[in-house]
C-alpha cells in the first residue's frame, strides 16, 4: 500500500516493522514539554504476542494491504483447511495453526479469511457453531448438581465440556472463541 506517517496511524491497520507484520491495537500521540513529539503504540504481532513500540512523530512506516473475504470451508487437506470463494470459485489453503478453534469448524460453513498482500494469512470462524455430539458418557439419573460437566466428542472430532443432560446425537451450540457449550440447538 505504501509509506504512511506515524501521525496517521489507525486502529486495525497492519504495518510492517523490522520485517514483522503487526496490527495496530492502540496508539497515542504524545507532545512532551521538552523534546520532540512521538507516537506510543501497542502492536499485535500477526501470529501472536503484543509489543509496545514508540515512533518519532512523522516517522515513515510501511502499511500493508489487507482484505477479508467470506469463504466456505470445503475440506481438510493435511495440516490445512481448503476454503472456496463463493463468487469466483477460487480455492485457498490456510494452515490449521493460523486458525483459532479450527477443529470446531464444520464443513460447508462460512468463514472470514484474512488476506495480506493478496495471500491467505488466517481465518476467523463464526462466533458460534451447531454440531452433533458423537460420543459422551450418559448422564446419571438423579445427579442434578448444577454446573457439573462431562466431556463430549463432536462430529468434527473436537472435545468440549457439556452439561450432564446432553446425550449422544444431540445438536449443541458451541462458542468458538471460548470453546464452551452455549445451548442445545
Amino acid at each position: 500500500m505504501g509509506a504512511i506517517s506515524s501521525n496517521d496511524l489507525k486502529n486495525g491497520w497492519v504495518i510492517e516493522v523490522d520485517g514483522d507484520l503487526m496490527s495496530v491495537v492502540s496508539f497515542q500521540h504524545v507532545k512532551p514539554g521538552k523534546g520532540g513529539a512521538f507516537v506510543r503504540t501497542k502492536l499485535k504481532k500477526l501470529g501472536g504476542g503484543t509489543v509496545d513500540r514508540t515512533f518519532r512523530a512523522g516517522e515513515k512506516l510501511e502499511r500493508v494491504t489487507t482484505e477479508t473475504k467470506n469463504m466456505q470451508l470445503l475440506y481438510e487437506d493435511g495440516d490445512g483447511l481448503v476454503f472456496m470463494d463463493g463468487e469466483t470459485y477460487e480455492q485457498v489453503t490456510v494452515p490449521k495453526s493460523d486458525i483459532e478453534s479450527a477443529d470446531l469448524i464444520p464443513p460447508n460453513s462460512e468463514v472470514t479469511v484474512l488476506f495480506i498482500r493478496e495471500a491467505p494469512f488466517s481465518a476467523e470462524p463464526p462466533t458460534s457453531v451447531e454440531l452433533t455430539v458423537t460420543q459422551t458418557d450418559p448422564g446419571v439419573k438423579g445427579d442434578t448438581v448444577s454446573n457439573v460437566t462431562k466431556p463430549a466428542t463432536l462430529e468434527t472430532g473436537a472435545v468440549v465440556n457439556v452439561p450432564l443432560f446432553v446425550n449422544e446425537g444431540d445438536r449443541i451450540k458451541v462458542d468458538t472463541r471460548t470453546r464452551e457449550y452455549v445451548s442445545r440447538a
